[in-house]
């Protein structure tokens, strides 16, 4: 099951793409949709590693569109009485395919695309974290597994990438997955485009697990230490030098970076381009960037960014303004990472995570990063998709 505009809101600054108003918005800005597109790089996965699965559907965007560009034969069990674009459409197909006997639940969405999958199955499942393992609840249905497409995903339903929601579907297909319940957690979109963060605990789905390959909840961070971020701050001043161009992604570390540099009036929850004054500090130039902004930028800026807490998304997960063309021109050379060691040690030895939405563009970033976490001080760290 897809949902068709999941993530349209992303690389435009709307914080998410929920309700009719906020859709329109985001395409008069020039968004574009890519969730058939994320959903079809997980089912030619998928067709490879089980060519003999059945696959049940919803009808045109809803899921029949990626099947028959991944090459797959699907039968279609729903047929939505509009675009498919409304909870209701995602609630109702959800119901049609687990009638019509599904074994696994697999939707493209976001946070919010999860909650109508949860309102659908009628049932918050086995509380607990994610690796408890228990009985479903009556009428949880079947297990579920959400192909990442939204702008943020802090739910622990969701694989880290599209071809590892495929491996974990093959890998259940072929038995022997654990099951475990999984948070459902959203914030609140409009909170959140005035510069606040409200998260809600929704309910528990059960998700398959495969270590690595079905992400974290996130997790709020700690008070980090203010002389851990000003040895960062100064770090990241020194490397960007007097007059170049910083782009800074969402997140606590570096707002907290952007304020020690001078930039007090930064944004918590959007990308700031700053520009940095002699002697290290900062102003904004653009604050809540578009992709459209930041590749009209003068120069290739250097781009700042830090892990998610508890998850380890680096890239794809609430900064799509950071698109692969930008990526691209800008180089891995200009990409730095910043965390606390305090930070780095709660990923307990987990990855940093890549999901730019290019798959070749995952692999080239694929490997291992240094880690700014303080004054002349770094960690070498590993970084994947």
């Amino acid at each position: 099951m897809v949902n068709p505009v999941a993530g349209l809101g992303g690389r435009v600054g709307l914080k998410g793409s929920d309700g009719a108003e906020v859709q329109q918005r985001a395409r008069t800005l020039g968004a574009r949709p890519a969730a058939t597109s994320r959903t079809e790089l997980m089912l030619r996965q998928f067709g490879l590693l089980t060519p003999h699965s059945t696959l049940l559907t919803a009808a045109g965007p809803m899921g029949a569109d990626a099947a028959r560009a991944a090459g797959l034969d699907a039968t279609v069990v729903h047929r939505p009485a509009g675009p498919g674009t409304t909870a209701a459409d995602t609630r109702a197909a959800v119901r049609a395919l687990v009638a019509a006997g599904a074994g696994l639940l697999l939707f493209c969405g976001g946070d919010g695309t999860a909650r109508d999958v949860l309102d659908a199955l009628g049932s918050l499942g086995t509380p607990g974290p994610l690796g408890s393992i228990g009985p479903l609840g009556p009428g949880s249905g079947p297990p579920v597994l959400g192909i990442p497409a939204g702008v943020k995903m802090h739910s622990a339903v969701f694989a880290v990438h599209p071809r590892a929601a495929a491996e974990v579907a093959a890998a259940w297909t072929n038995g022997g997955v654990r099951l475990a319940s999984a948070e459902v957690v959203d914030r609140d979109e409009a909170a959140l485009r005035e510069g606040r963060v409200s998260v809600r605990l929704h309910g528990w789905l059960t998700v398959p697990v495969l270590p690595a390959r079905v992400q974290q909840r996130k997790t709020g961070s700690s008070a980090a230490d203010p002389e851990a971020l000003g040895g960062i701050a100064a770090e990241v001043a020194e490397r960007v030098g007097p007059d170049g161009l910083l782009a800074l992604g969402p997140g606590g570390t570096t707002h907290a970076v952007a304020r020690a540099l001078g930039a007090a009036d930064a944004c918590l929850t959007g990308v700031d381009v700053l520009r940095l004054q002699p002697g290290g500090a900062a102003r904004v130039v653009i604050r809540d960037a578009r992709a459209d902004q930041l590749l009209a930028l003068p120069a290739a800026p250097w781009i700042a960014l830090s892990p998610i807490g508890g998850q380890g998304f680096l890239l794809g997960r609430g900064n799509q303004q950071f698109t692969p063309e930008l990526l691209r021109a800008t180089g891995r050379e200009r990409l730095l990472v910043l965390a606390t060691e305090a930070k780095l040690a709660a990923l307990a030895g987990r990855p940093l995570l890549l999901d730019t939405g290019d798959p070749e563009l995952d692999d080239a970033l694929s490997g291992h990063v240094r880690v700014i976490t303080g004054r002349h001080a770094s960690a070498v760290y590993r970084l994947t998709a």
